[in-house]
Formats: C-alpha cells, sequence, structure tokens
C-alpha cells in the first residue's frame, strides 16, 4: 500500500515540475495536414512509378519500331528469298526476331503495369476525395 501512495506522489510531484494541465490533441488543421502529407507522399510515389514506367514504354516502342524496320530491311523483297539468304542474313534475322520478341513481351508488361498504376492512383483519389479537392486548387 506504501508503494501505491509514493508512486501517486510520485507521478503528481512530475506533473507539477513539468507544468502538464493533462492531455492534449493536436488541432484539426495540424492533424489535417499530417493526413495530406502521407497522402501526397503516396500520390506523389504513384505519379513517380507512373511516369517512369511511360518514359520506358514511349523510348522502348521507339526501340522496337526501329528493329521492325531494320528486320523488313533485310529480309529482302522476293518470294524465294529466305531459301537463297546468305547464314550472315540469317544470323541477324534470329538476332531481330529475338529482340522484337523480347521488346513486344515487354511492352505487354508495361502496358498492365501502367494500367495497375492509373487504378491505384485513382483508388487513393476516390478514398480521399479532400485531397483530390487541395490537389486541383494547387
Amino acid at each position: 500500500m506504501f508503494q501505491l501512495f509514493l508512486r501517486a506522489r510520485a507521478h503528481n510531484y512530475i506533473k507539477a515540475r513539468l507544468g502538464e494541465d493533462g492531455f492534449k490533441a493536436r488541432s484539426a488543421e495540424r492533424d489535417a495536414e499530417t493526413d495530406r502529407s502521407r497522402i501526397g507522399s503516396i500520390v506523389a510515389a504513384i505519379e513517380t512509378a507512373l511516369h517512369a514506367a511511360e518514359s520506358e514504354q514511349s523510348g522502348l516502342s521507339r526501340r522496337v519500331d526501329d528493329v521492325l524496320a531494320r528486320a523488313a530491311v533485310t529480309f529482302g523483297n522476293g518470294t524465294d528469298e529466305y531459301l537463297e539468304r546468305e547464314a550472315l542474313d540469317n544470323y541477324h534475322q534470329d538476332l531481330f526476331s529475338a529482340e522484337i520478341s523480347n521488346g513486344q513481351r515487354r511492352l505487354k508488361e508495361l502496358a498492365t503495369e501502367i494500367a495497375h498504376f492509373k487504378f491505384m492512383k485513382a483508388a487513393v483519389l476516390s478514398r480521399f476525395p479532400d485531397f483530390k479537392a487541395t490537389l486541383q486548387n494547387a
């Protein structure tokens, strides 16, 4: 029992020394600013990832188109061109084919990724409509 009394007195002494009047919450404005900051960092991360994926898609699309054009030039225009093609030309065609298929595979992956990022952004903005209003005002 003496320990409880001592603990209560120690608590009162510390409270008096620190000048605390009790529990105080932050202001509503400060809470709103903290929430906007958190949501803003999430939206900014999604935007960064979305722009990076779109840039990669744009550059890769140009490169795939370039490889397709180079491959078309090496094919020739004869109907039996594939029968008389030299081994070096066949090798280059195989390289172009591998590059084109890898590029198209990655373009498909990027298209899916971009769609997911756009969905995530829309989901975040739909869940936090107040943030969307501040985003439009800025």
